[in-house]
């Protein structure tokens, strides 16, 4: 029998698998760091593969009573789901576009309708009421997911593009979950695929405006995005031209399409720095042209807009602006030094307003904005823009105080801007923001079946007081009839890395942990972007432990505000939020009963030193570079999960992740849990879930991704004795 493989005897229950040590030396600045599992890596060896499947065995063994409760949320979940549903259809050029669901069916389907131009620009622009479960006159599928998941174990889009006129699809294919995908081409007047593919692609797609280039980007060895290529329909692949191309390790390179599908926008930058190129796309020949460079240090993002019939540029950029400022930068300014270029104020700097960025009608500038921690849409005419006759910005209102409205489509011609809306409490919603009057049109709000009275439900915000004085705030949402009396179960969730904020949103499956009792908490702790670029900064490279205390802050705060009993409090969170409950279980094992770290990033020093493996390059403007800097390597590894495991009694740990996640490599919790095991001083069980067929966001399907979440609520409703609706 092999070392890895899991014994059970029937009277000591089931035996987690031991993996056989291989000691290997790391070492960097003079310290030595002796590594038992590093060789678990070897995605190749059969001995591996096996210790996998042996930790999966194991999971379902000792996680085995909890598939009644699995099972009940996941049905919870597919009753409250509106399972036959489809989304608003948007408008790009003459067509209407939406998607399908259907019962049953595990993927969207993708169609459109015709649309009409009768010369009346807000009937014209007024999306037709499509029935869920009912085809519409003249619909035609685009591309089902179903049909093109038949016999795969993985599928997932990485994106689609349409060519102006409607004939010629493209989209990108992802069978593994390793987030490679396969470009194809589908003649949408025959409903065929053409001959030619293109293999190992990444996200992002553009034609040319005439139809016959397509734009995509490829990733180098360590999955990186560093090239942009181009695409001539009917030719030979391999003779694909490569349209620009970044060998900086730690830059990522992308693109998006004008707002007016004439421009490419070219995007090479990190968390600290950026640069942009433009590429005409009416000119086959163009090449790119630089307009900002990294060489100023400014991080930026850019919208072509028309001003007075002459090409110029909104600048979302940091120069100056910690928070972001907006700017009209001419056209031809860029070709000077930039000293010398005139950049016109549009929104000034605000400490307590952070610019997330623009997007850009014919009449108007849609403006990203966070403030007290929301993120809204703010909204300007383009005329008088940069000048002292600039008018001021317009913003929706909602009667929420925690919510998320965000845009979520800007096309170039229309009257209107659609915008999300959702919050704790509120399923998402559409509407549609008419750009001459503001007036708001809801054009749907999704269906939450089984009886969903927000009135039963109370989100609110708190603040808790980390030991430096800093106020972090903390999103608390319950059943309303749950009292602060010290004795509820809670769930503590975070991430706090990248600048990403935890915005409040709906979920379907959160419902079934709130009925029963538990107290559902975000930390937003900094390293986040909720309350702007500083909070983002002082929870990054050297500040980095910030994220991690202000996390067992908010938990410590929960039970002394008497929303938790102290015996009945778990934590989660996912990738770099799986670094974070790394850090806290080790940090303060004593605060938990049950911690999941979904895909966790709990091996980042052994990954940042080693610039070959995925992404690593890129790391080093989120956490430092230990490589290089003694300082930054002593940090992190003061902090890093699987190096700080100690000799404690560990609370109940479940660690999430797939065999073919190309972010988070399996490797990480695969060694984390074995050291676990060895270190923990008490009883409670270390299980590794791992999904072989799956990606960083889990297997592919809605069904399989309710049966995740099922699970990963189970464990914790489990370890918090919360398994009855109250």
């Amino acid at each position: 029998m092999s070392e890895t493989t899991a014994h059970r005897q029937p009277s000591e229950g089931p035996r987690p698998p031991v993996a056989r040590k291989l000691p290997v030396e790391r070492t960097h600045h003079g310290d030595t760091f002796i590594d038992d599992y590093e060789w678990l890596r070897d995605k190749e060896s059969p001995e591996v593969v096996a210790h996998l499947r042996a930790e999966h065995e194991y999971m379902e063994a000792v996680t085995a009573h909890q598939q009644p409760l699995r099972e009940a949320i996941f049905a919870e979940i597919k009753e409250r789901t509106e399972e036959t549903d489809l989304s608003v259809p948007a408008r790009k050029r003459g067509w209407w576009y939406f998607t399908r669901t259907e019962e049953g069916k595990q993927y969207a389907i993708h169609c459109r309708v015709a649309a009409r131009d009768t010369g009346d620009a807000a009937a014209d622009w007024t999306p037709p009421v499509v029935e869920a479960g009912r085809t519409f006159q003249g619909e035609q599928i685009l591309l089902d997911g179903n049909a093109e998941a038949e016999g795969k174990p993985f599928f997932a889009l990485g994106g689609m593009a349409v060519t102006e006129d409607g004939k010629l699809l493209a989209y990108a294919e992802d069978n593994a979950g390793d987030e490679r995908f396969s470009l194809r081409f589908k003649d949408l007047d025959t409903g065929r695929l053409l001959r030619e593919s293109i293999e190992n692609v990444f996200y992002g797609l553009a034609f040319s405006p005439d139809g016959t280039r397509v734009y995509y980007t490829v990733v180098d060895d360590s999955w990186r995005p560093h090239q942009i290529k181009v695409h001539v329909l009917g030719t030979d692949p391999a003779r694909d031209v490569v349209v620009i191309q970044e060998d900086d390790p730690g830059m990522w390179l992308g693109f998006d399409l004008s707002p007016d599908r004439r421009e490419l926008m070219i995007g090479i930058g990190n968390s600290e720095y950026s640069e942009t190129h433009s590429l005409d796309l009416v000119d086959p020949a163009a090449a790119p042209r630089l307009l900002l460079s990294r060489d100023e240090r400014i991080l930026h993002g850019m919208d072509p807009v028309l001003i007075d019939g002459e090409r110029a540029y909104l600048v979302t950029h940091n120069r100056e602006a910690v928070n972001n400022m907006v700017s009209l930068v001419r056209g031809e300014e860029f070709s000077k030094p930039l000293a010398r270029q005139r950049w016109d104020t549009v929104v000034e700097h605000r400490d307590d307003v952070k610019v997330e960025g623009t997007a850009v009608t014919s009449t108007h500038v849609a403006l990203s904005v966070r403030k007290d921690t929301t993120e809204r849409v703010q909204v300007l005419p383009i005329a008088g823009l940069g000048t002292p006759a600039q008018a001021a910005a317009t913003e929706p209102a909602f009667d929420e105080e925690l919510y998320t409205c965000s845009l979520a489509n800007a096309e170039f011609d229309a009257p209107m801007i659609r915008l999300s809306y959702t919050s704790y409490l509120v399923p998402p919603r559409v509407y549609d923001y008419a750009l001459s009057d503001g007036t708001l049109s809801l054009r749907k709000e999704t269906t939450v079946k089984g009886g969903y009275d927000p009135a039963n439900y109370v989100a609110e915000r708190e603040w808790a007081l980390a030991a430096d004085g800093t106020r972090i705030p903390v999103s608390i949402v319950r059943r309303r009839e749950v009292a602060r009396d010290g004795t509820n179960p809670a769930l503590v969730y975070g991430y706090g890395s990248y600048e990403i904020s935890m915005d409040p949103g709906f979920a379907i499956p959160r419902l079934s942990l709130l009925d029963r009792g538990v107290v559902f908490a975000v930390a937003h702790v900094r390293g986040g972007g909720e309350l702007g670029r500083p909070w983002y900064d002082d929870g990054k490279k050297l500040a980095k432990k910030n994220t991690f205390t202000d996390f067992v802050t908010v938990t410590e705060h929960l039970v002394a505000a008497g929303w938790a009993d102290p015996r009945r409090v778990a934590a989660m969170g996912g990738s770099a939020g799986g670094l974070l409950m790394g850090a806290v279980a080790n940090l303060a094992p004593h605060l938990y009963r049950a911690v999941v770290a979904q895909v966790p990033f709990v091996d980042a020093l052994t990954t940042i030193l080693d610039p070959e493996l995925p992404l690593s390059a890129l790391e080093w403007e989120e956490w430092g570079n230990p490589i290089t800097d003694p300082e930054v390597y002593r940090y992190m590894k003061s902090y890093a999960p699987y190096e700080n495991i100690a000799k404690v009694p560990y609370p109940k740990i479940a660690a999430v992740t797939s065999f073919n996640d190309t972010r988070v490599l399996y490797v990480e919790p695969a060694k984390w849990v074995q050291k676990l095991r060895e270190n923990n001083t008490g009883s409670e069980p270390v299980v590794m879930k791992i999904e072989m067929d799956g990606g960083h966001g889990g297997a592919s399907g809605r069904y399989e991704g309710w049966k995740d979440r099922a699970w990963d609520y189970a464990f914790v409703l489990d370890a918090l004795g919360a398994t009855q609706r109250i």
